[in-house]
């Protein structure tokens, strides 16, 4: 009787966990940021384009379209002054933002035919930090931390706690205008959902 007792707890116990949504799913954690990567490179262009169209601490509101659908703005301030050294404090705000769909992978880690579409929301506004150093040919680091709701083929919360370190340049259209050398940004961190944790390692 005790055994049959125990039985139906566990398998009482393992239906609760298999209902709950709560199981890690490695893959469907890769996605939820994957559908978002393109858009954090588009987060630091728009930052840049804010900083090197400001003429007082406010930077004019910079906004562009996502590849699919929706919009992000970026808004916020930028040191002024002479220094070479300057910081950018901003806010990234996505409306129905949604780039290109995304692929799961198989078990050898290949891309699927499958194709998952998120599109992404913010409440409050996720923060963007920029530390620029040795304008205009020098370095630059700083950190994007927030949480954004997906909807679409993944939904939930994706919160981001991405750090950013990379070189500036010159743009060699215009010298008055710093640009971020493209190739040389590490973005790390985790990007945190109900699929999971996944740890982010790219460079763009």
């Amino acid at each position: 009787m005790h055994r049959t007792l125990l039985s139906a707890v566990v398998l009482l116990c393992s239906t609760a966990l298999a209902c709950s949504g709560n199981v890690d799913d490695e893959d469907k954690a890769r996605l939820a940021y994957l559908g978002l990567d393109n858009g954090i490179a588009r987060a630091m262009q728009l930052g840049f384009d804010g900083f090197n169209a400001a003429d007082s601490a406010n930077i004019p509101t910079q906004t562009a379209d996502g590849d699919v659908s929706g919009t992000m703005s970026i808004s916020g301030q930028v040191d002024q002054g002479s220094s070479a050294n300057k910081g950018m404090r901003l806010s990234m705000a996505l409306d129905d933002y949604a780039d290109d769909p995304v692929h799961p992978v198989d078990e050898n880690g290949e891309e699927r035919d499958e194709e998952y579409e998120i599109h992404y929301d913010t409440g409050s506004a996720v923060t963007v930090n920029f530390s620029l150093r040795d304008i205009p040919d020098g370095t630059m680091t700083g950190d994007i931390s927030g949480t954004v709701t997906m909807t679409g083929d993944l939904e939930g919360e994706l919160e981001l706690n991405l750090s950013l370190d990379g070189k500036i340049e010159q743009d060699p259209d215009d010298a008055t205008k710093t640009r971020r050398e493209s190739g040389t940004t590490s973005i790390s961190g985790t990007a945190t959902s109900d699929f999971g944790e996944y740890r982010v390692d790219i460079t763009r």
